[in-house]
């Protein structure tokens, strides 16, 4: 039987296994530092796709630690899967902007409730942008390009969100 590609969940994990043994929590905080900019994983995504991926002989359980948390170790299978995932075309984007979802509909809004929206996401994208430019001081010293470039796009995505929200249908001060 023919193996089926990996998800995106699973490849992530596996991708990110490749830094060594990690516990379903050490890897929900990984994929968070690493990932986070760019691509969303949820704690249920990732304890359901583990034992898939030690079912499938892709990963190994290590020895349970404290509170039976359970470091996991990709295996030689388990990198090789991934190297053919790498080399798979990558698909489409999937974006899904809350935000942008919410704007679509802003005829039906309160002039009111519009504007708290996007004054609360200024203040959330201004937070989430000053955190990115911190951390790609970090990543810079240890001179991680791909790193760099993740977090880059990241910044620029914050940065656009901002200068949208500047101009966003709705903004006036009469209202």
């Amino acid at each position: 039987m023919a193996e089926k590609g990996l998800n995106a969940t699973a490849a992530a994990l596996l991708g990110l296994l490749h830094e060594g043994p990690m516990t379903g929590g050490q890897l929900m905080a990984t994929a968070e530092n690493r990932l986070g900019p760019f691509w969303t994983t949820t704690r249920s995504q990732v304890y359901r796709e583990l034992p898939v991926l030690a079912e499938k002989g892709f990963v190994r359980l290590g020895r349970p630690g404290p509170r039976s948390s359970q470091p996991y170790a990709i295996t030689a299978s388990g990198k090789r899967v991934f190297a053919k995932w790498l080399s798979e075309e990558a698909g489409r984007d999937q974006l899904r902007n809350p935000l942008m979802l919410r704007a679509a509909f802003g005829s039906l809004h309160k002039p009111q409730q519009l504007q708290e929206l996007y004054a609360e996401r200024r203040e959330e994208h201004n937070a989430r942008l000053a955190e990115l430019r911190e951390e790609l001081k970090e990543v810079k010293k240890r001179d991680d390009s791909f790193q760099v470039a993740t977090l880059e796009f990241a910044i620029s995505y914050q940065r656009s969100i901002l200068k949208w929200l500047d101009s966003a249908p709705g903004l006036s001060s009469s209202s």
